[in-house]
């Protein structure tokens, strides 16, 4: 992988993308609510960055669910950013994107998450360093082959354009990624994962990130709909509260985006932990009872699949 291209990185026009991308995400999401809006926390520092978080809570379909743009900046990185990356110290940096978790109330909704960002290190008479990052991956609590499908035949689509070899690259950088090897699980049924990308040149780049953002909603809402009003029980919203316990797990353990925020010091505590559930439950050494929904939730979805063989 190349990090230098001759291209013209175009900061300004990806973080015009960004803003316009969390405004469609928002405006999508509450018309398919139809009761609550998200509500927006417009921020800025008095040096290194700004950011505008969107928050849903208590509407008829999502439980809770944020929707944040940032873009932060400085002269230098921290050590810990440039440590493992000498060529990055002494540069400065813009570090900008859109991050989303979705908490439906009805468990048989999955939750989703998609986060699309962009980091540029600069220093004067040299070629700057940049790539993009991002995906999106899907969180059942019960299984619907079909969704599964979906949401992965949307993903292969949006990626196609750009080479038939990146949707199962991607795929397999997901179910790599959203992992908790202290459980040995994987968070979801997985999507789409990259991160360091430039390979291709900034403007193609940019052009495939565009397609795998604008497709999260093909991929996401219609799953929505189809399940939203789908009834259920108590014991299966008590299911939905243990299961995203592992969401926690993960997000406070090994999320990348979350640990550099909170380690850094560049993130805002409050729009990095919007990701966390607002009901969730921890049950000593749970296992579901063998031949019900819960267990095969465990046996056929959570495992690294193909889901378009």
């Amino acid at each position: 992988m190349s990090e230098f291209s001759t291209d013209a990185v175009k900061a300004d026009e990806v973080r015009a993308f960004l803003l316009e991308l969390q405004n469609s995400i928002c405006d999508r999401l509450q018309s398919v609510d139809g009761k609550s809006k998200f509500r927006e926390d417009a921020w800025q520092r008095e040096r290194g960055g700004s950011g505008i978080s969107r928050v849903i809570c208590d509407g008829a379909v999502y439980e809770k669910g944020g929707v944040n743009f940032s873009h932060v900046f400085g002269d230098s990185l921290p050590p810990s950013a440039s440590a493992s990356r000498p060529e990055m110290a002494g540069r400065s940096f813009q570090a900008m994107g859109v991050s989303l978790v979705i908490h439906p109330g009805n468990p048989h909704v999955p939750t989703s998450h998609a986060n699309f960002r962009f980091f540029i290190a600069e220093k004067p008479d040299e070629a700057p360093v940049w790539w993009f990052g991002g995906g999106y991956d899907l969180t059942p609590y019960y299984g619907h082959e079909d969704d599964c499908r979906h949401w992965h035949q949307t993903a292969r689509d949006a990626c196609d354009p750009y080479g038939p070899e990146l949707y199962p690259r991607f795929k397999r950088e997901c179910d790599e990624y959203f992992y908790l090897p202290h459980r040995k699980e994987p968070r979801g049924i997985g999507g789409l994962f990259f991160d360091d990308f430039n390979e291709s040149g900034f403007e193609r780049s940019f052009a495939m990130v565009q397609s795998i953002a604008n497709s999260y909603l093909d991929a996401y809402v219609p799953i929505v709909m189809a399940r939203m009003a789908a009834p259920f029980t108590e014991q299966q919203k008590q299911f939905q509260r243990y299961r995203r316990g592992r969401y926690v797990e993960f997000n406070l353990v090994y999320d990348r985006g979350t640990l550099f925020g909170l380690q850094s010091g560049l993130g805002r505590v409050e729009s990095i932990l919007m990701s966390l559930p607002p009901e969730v439950s921890w049950v000593y050494d749970w296992h579901p009872e063998p031949g019900t929904e819960e267990a095969r939730l465990y046996t056929e979805f959570l495992r690294a699949r193909d889901w378009l063989a």
